[in-house]
């Protein structure tokens, strides 16, 4: 899919004009990373913050005792490190890529510049408002389904109405995904297993 259209249908930018995404389009730079390559770490000053085009990021954070923690693994049209643009200047996590990545870089003090633009400004805070409400959702979601319920929708949303699939994340960055542990995860696999719900066989899923 073409940039513009991924800045368009972002999880930040969902629903932006041609006119505005067209701008941020202006401002940004096309990179491809390595594998394994940090894009910047837990604590580091923040300068930009990226859209992912194509391949995974994974965020993560590390607690007190040196234990990593997987927050969130990032796929293509996913905008990530915008927390820069409205808390302190650094980044709450660090980011690294799980495959070869292309990555759409935009400077924060390029984008503040859009800001004075009041047609985009207008736009964007109307944007702002409706994520509000997307994460308060978010919230509801979580509180009200239990992690099987979690774990089918992720299932849904990423593989449609496939019965047989081989899953490309990792039991901790899946747990990561749908709000749970690894070991709530293994626990709940075996189960639905046990139940005859779904059979794993390392990365291959069936959903009986």
């Amino acid at each position: 899919m073409e940039i513009r259209q991924l800045i368009s249908k972002s999880n930040f930018f969902k629903g932006f004009s041609v006119k505005n995404s067209e701008l941020i389009y202006e401002i940004g730079t096309l990179k491809k990373i390595k594998k394994k390559e940090q894009l910047f770490c837990e604590g580091d000053k923040g300068y930009s913050f990226f859209l992912c085009v194509e391949g995974k990021v994974q965020l993560s954070k590390t607690t007190a005792d040196g234990k990593e923690i997987v927050i969130r693994v990032i796929t293509s049209g996913e905008l990530f490190g915008e927390v820069i643009l409205f808390e302190n200047n650094v980044y709450p996590v660090t980011a690294t890529t799980l495959s070869e990545t292309e990555i759409f870089i935009i400077k924060k003090e390029n984008f503040y510049g859009l800001l004075d633009q009041k047609e985009f400004r207008n736009e964007f805070f109307g944007l702002l408002i409706r994520k509000q409400r997307y994460l308060a959702e978010r919230i509801k979601y979580l509180t009200i389904h239990d992690v099987e319920d979690r774990l089918f929708k992720f299932l849904e949303e990423h593989y449609s109405h496939e019965t047989e699939f081989k899953l490309e994340l990792s039991k901790k960055d899946l747990a990561a995904a749908i709000g749970t542990t690894p070991e709530t995860l293994s626990r709940l696999i075996l189960r639905l297993t046990n139940e005859n719900k779904i059979m794993v066989d390392g990365n291959k899923w069936k959903i009986i």
